[in-house]
């Protein structure tokens, strides 16, 4: 996040009047600062080379591409930012892919502006925002895998995390500091061989929610 404490936002969306709608009311809001936009998901991958970019509110359906092609090149470049994938609907399997992927959060066009300003402040806060329907899918799909033994407070921290809490939130609950939450989610990432925090939800509800 900028040093004024706004979330910069890219928006990556190929329906200009959606597109242009997003920016004026994001745009109107002190708590967001637009920081590109695009149609055209090359132009969005050359503009987030050099762009600092909090939140990238990503359209599912980009024409003849759609967000999983985006995924690949995000990846290579190291993008720091959080993912928010706006949609009308895609098939469950999908859903998988998006969040191996490493998105943070899967938005429904038919939801409320409100609802879409709050998802962006979570998703930056570090929330993890997954439809239920996409858990459920996952679930569904989970397969068994080798045994990985967590920590008290690896598997409590786990727990936090699939109720959609931010670091900030974790440390009052657990009363230890940030810091010591981000080691744990580091210790984590480490043992488990994820990325994101998204990652790490959906290997937790994939092969370990008996640990839970």
């Amino acid at each position: 996040m900028n040093p004024t404490g706004a979330i910069r936002i890219y928006l990556l969306d190929d329906h200009t009047l959606f597109r242009e709608g997003l920016r004026r009311l994001l745009g109107s809001d002190c708590r967001f600062i637009i920081a590109g936009q695009s149609g055209d998901p090359a132009q969005a991958l050359a503009d987030l080379q050099t762009t600092p970019v909090d939140v990238l509110v990503l359209d599912y359906d980009l024409g003849k591409d759609n967000a999983l092609d985006m995924l690949g090149p995000l990846q290579s470049m190291n993008f720091a930012g959080k993912i928010l994938v706006v949609t009308a609907g895609f098939p469950d399997k999908n859903a998988l892919a998006l969040i191996k992927g490493g998105i943070s959060g899967i938005f429904h066009k038919q939801e409320s502006p409100e609802n879409l300003q709050r998802a962006i402040l979570e998703v930056a806060q570090g929330r993890v925002l997954i439809d239920q329907q996409y858990l459920q899918a996952v679930v569904a799909a989970a397969q068994p895998q080798e045994t990985i033994r967590f920590t008290e407070r690896e598997r409590i921290t786990l727990r936090y995390l699939l109720q959609g809490l931010a670091n900030k939130q974790i440390a009052a609950n657990l009363d230890i500091s940030e810091s010591a939450v981000k080691a744990t989610l580091q210790q984590l990432f480490s043992k488990t061989g994820v990325r994101t925090r998204s990652q790490l939800v959906l290997l937790a509800i994939e092969k370990y929610r008996d640990q839970l």
